[in-house]
């Protein structure tokens, strides 16, 4: 059975569509037949992540004016079986989206078999989102370990438990899995930025994932690739630890602490 995951903040910038790409690479390279949508209709950026903005001919509005098929729009991933990409309009307005158009687009993915379908939302509460996570089974919380942030989120929380399908329909409620992106120990130690343990009191929801600040996640934005494939990046191993954790997978939480020096670092300065 398809599984239809969003990829959700209140506020931009906080690595949703990393998240998103990473995710359904990882769930990819564990064998699972996943899709990944680009909600974010006029300012698509999930096809530069993946690697694949050469490749775009059709889109996901193409598909649902039926101007394409979806055969057609989807782009497989040349490296990883199992993984497709289908790529938001750049040209488009947010409301060429439509629940009709966007659940005919799902339906047929489940129809192809597709175990997993991320769906990449833009941020906030506008139409796009709304439309990303009307028809999710679970959701992914991404949040910045700071307030404003963390305050955008529990709205976007609130619109999860009100405005999905399952609640219209009184099903049981959109699974909610909370990840924590850019996180620095030092910085929560300073009392700069909130601690992991702040968060979950605020959102209270399971925490699913710690990305640590990384340079890395820059890096492979440039390069056309999800940092989960970057596998010696600290950002990249919490990633596939994350997708562990989804597929059931007891993995401990790794990088909150803050790196202790060792005695030659204390001596010489390093």
């Amino acid at each position: 059975m398809s599984k239809i995951i969003v990829v959700t903040s209140g506020k931009g910038g906080v690595g949703k569509t990393t998240t998103a790409a990473s995710v359904a690479t990882g769930l990819a390279q564990k064998g699972h037949k996943t899709a990944v949508i680009d909600f974010d209709v006029g300012l698509r950026n999930l096809d530069l992540i993946m690697g694949v903005e050469r490749r775009v001919v059709y889109d996901f509005i193409n598909v649902i004016n039926g101007e394409a098929k979806l055969s057609q729009a989807l782009i497989k991933d040349k490296n990883i079986e199992n993984l497709s990409i289908l790529p938001a309009s750049q040209t488009r307005d947010k409301d060429a989206l439509s629940k009709e158009g966007v659940e005919k687009v799902l339906e047929e993915l489940k129809k192809m078999d597709f175990e997993y379908i991320i769906c990449d939302s833009p941020a906030g509460i506008e139409h796009g989102a709304l439309m990303a996570l009307y028809f999710a089974d679970e959701a992914i919380i991404t949040t910045n370990p700071e307030v404003s942030s963390v305050r955008d989120s529990d709205r976007i929380l609130g619109i999860l438990s009100s405005k999905s399908r399952r609640a219209e329909l009184e099903q049981e409620p959109v699974k909610e899995h909370l990840v924590i992106t850019r996180y620095n120990p030092q910085r929560v130690a300073n009392g700069e930025m909130l601690s992991v343990q702040d968060v979950i009191d605020i959102l209270s929801i399971k925490l699913l994932g710690v990305i640590p600040e990384d340079q890395s996640v820059l890096t492979a934005s440039n390069q056309g690739e999800p940092v989960i494939l970057l596998e010696e990046s600290i950002a990249g191993q919490a990633y596939s630890d994350l997708v562990g954790r989804m597929l059931g997978k007891d993995i401990e939480h790794r990088f909150l602490e803050v790196k202790k020096k060792n005695i030659f670092g204390r001596l010489f300065g390093a």
